[in-house]
């Protein structure tokens, strides 16, 4: 299986592969730059060289960047806006330098200028940057919790912002499991699991979904709250990381976890490897 977490670039960013093959990893995910700031120094090339020989030394893969958290397309505030797509732009010219897989970012959210304007907000957003940007890094938007008036909770908005978009083979959809759980989808059991995935396919088809982002959560279904846990510390339970790391449907995809560090050997990477069969 290809299993990775996400890690740290300071020091540079070609110290990453290293931490993820410490913590016996053989994928990762990486912020490109500070992930709470619209900027971030620019990506010297002998790094991004030295990071991309790193990765392939030691048989990495895939590279799953994932996007600075202040970014919101679905933003009606001009200046936020304008701002987050500079930035998603900056991390997706970012992703193809280092020869990342997937660039992984949560949508938005309309802030109560409504749901539909905030679509549509996304969708002329990630057109614009697909149209100055090209390289071969899948755009993966992340679902997520629903909490107030946040956009791609639900498989269906995330159809509706991907029927917008001209360059559709260049998009994917990136599941994390612990904002699934809180936006009611039942991951704890086998049942809950494949009425999940049958939601995924009718919406969007499988063959979107790309990564797993692999978290417990520290609040229970339904709760649109987001704030992730260690596996088996939450309310998925061993039981249902079990169900989904084997699951016909999603064994094959890299998960990646972003669950809190460590300070010494990551337990949560060792209890994925325990639970996986064959």
């Amino acid at each position: 299986m290809r299993l990775g977490k996400h890690v740290s670039i300071a020091g540079g960013i070609d110290q990453a592969p290293a931490r993820a093959k410490k913590l016996g990893c053989n994928a990762l995910q990486i912020f490109a730059k500070n992930p709470r700031g619209w900027k971030g120094r620019k990506l010297n090339p002998k790094e991004a060289t030295r990071f991309k020989k790193e990765m392939q030394e030691l048989e990495m893969g895939p590279l799953v960047v994932h996007a600075t958290y202040l970014v919101n397309l679905a933003s009606p505030k001009r200046e936020h806006r304008d701002k987050s797509i500079i930035s998603l732009e900056d991390d997706y010219f970012r992703s193809g330098e280092l020869g990342a897989d997937f660039l992984v970012f949560h949508p938005g959210s309309h802030t109560g200028s409504g749901l539909e304007t905030g679509i549509e907000r996304i969708a002329e957003a990630i057109n614009s940057i697909l149209s100055r940007v090209d390289n071969n890094t899948l755009l993966l938007l992340e679902n997520v919790s629903g909490a107030g008036t946040s956009i791609g909770s639900k498989f269906n908005q995330l159809h509706d912002i991907i029927k917008k978009v001209k360059e559709k083979n260049r998009l994917g959809i990136c599941l994390d499991t612990c904002h699934a759980f809180t936006a009611g989808y039942d991951l704890s059991n086998r049942d809950g699991i494949n009425k999940m995935l049958s939601e995924l396919d009718r919406d969007l088809g499988l063959d979107y979904l790309k990564v797993i982002h692999i978290n417990d959560s520290k609040y229970p279904l339904d709760s649109n709250k987001d704030e992730h846990a260690h596996l088996g510390e939450g309310y998925i339970a061993l039981e249902g990381f079990k169900e989904i790391i084997n699951h016909p449907d999603l064994r094959e995809l890299p998960f990646i976890l972003e669950t809190p560090p460590f300070q010494d050997k990551d337990r949560d990477v060792e209890i994925i490897l325990s639970l996986r069969d064959g």
